[in-house]
């Protein structure tokens, strides 16, 4: 079977083809916990990480924090918090999901995101564009998340590809770092002009040949 050695955009989903928490949203589920939103957002960020890498389930993670918050466990608790945080992670930007799509007659286009598995299943049913990229590495699925090395060189692996290939576009600078230091090439999203005048200096110009044709008297 051959291999597509076309280059690979590798884009990053909240903060730069997603926007980030809806603003409230911690406040929101701290007051439905009877919690300052202060003591609220320590416990909300100190126990993601495993959740978000896929090595706890959302029950879990929202039972640690309300534990932590001294607050009931219970289960209409949990499944109200959970769903709420899904809402608040679910806005994009329609401007560049669509340049996002249109890239892909340029380059394989595939996305890594920390994000745990019932946000991801939550964001795919709610953006089905996502299915036609290339690769969807998302933390929860594969067990991993950035910026741990084993999460690009998933990527690497699942696409077939070797890491000069890749540009990897994240909003966060220690992200883009830690996939430099594995090989791929790195942009610090900033804005989807900057992020187009990267992409298309990267990307090798396509040149299109016409047939000639002749005439003969």
């Amino acid at each position: 079977m051959s291999t597509d050695r076309r280059r690979i955009v590798l884009f990053d989903l909240f903060g730069v083809i997603a926007r980030h928490q809806r603003p409230g949203a911690l406040e929101k589920m701290a007051a439905r916990c009877n919690t300052a939103p202060d003591a609220f957002t320590s416990a909300y960020w100190t126990y993601r990480p495993p959740y978000d890498a896929g090595r706890q389930t959302a029950s879990a993670y929202w039972t640690d924090v309300l534990r932590a918050l001294s607050r009931p466990a219970d289960t209409d608790t949990i499944e109200e918090l959970r769903l709420t945080d899904i809402d608040s992670w679910s806005r994009v930007d329609d401007s560049m999901v669509t340049y996002v799509r249109q890239l892909r007659d340029r380059a394989r286009v595939a996305l890594l995101s920390n994000i745990p598995a019932d946000h991801a299943d939550a964001f795919l049913a709610a953006q089905p564009w996502l299915h036609d990229l290339d690769h969807l590495a998302f933390s929860g699925r594969i067990g991993v998340a950035k910026p741990d090395p084993a999460a690009f060189q998933h990527c690497v692996v699942a696409l077939r590809a070797a890491p000069a290939d890749f540009l990897f576009v994240d909003d966060r600078e220690e992200n883009v770092r830690a996939a430099q230091a594995v090989g791929l090439n790195g942009h610090v999203f900033r804005t989807q002009g900057l992020l187009a005048e990267v992409v298309d200096t990267w990307l090798p110009v396509v040149v299109r040949r016409h047939r000639r044709t002749t005439t003969t008297a």
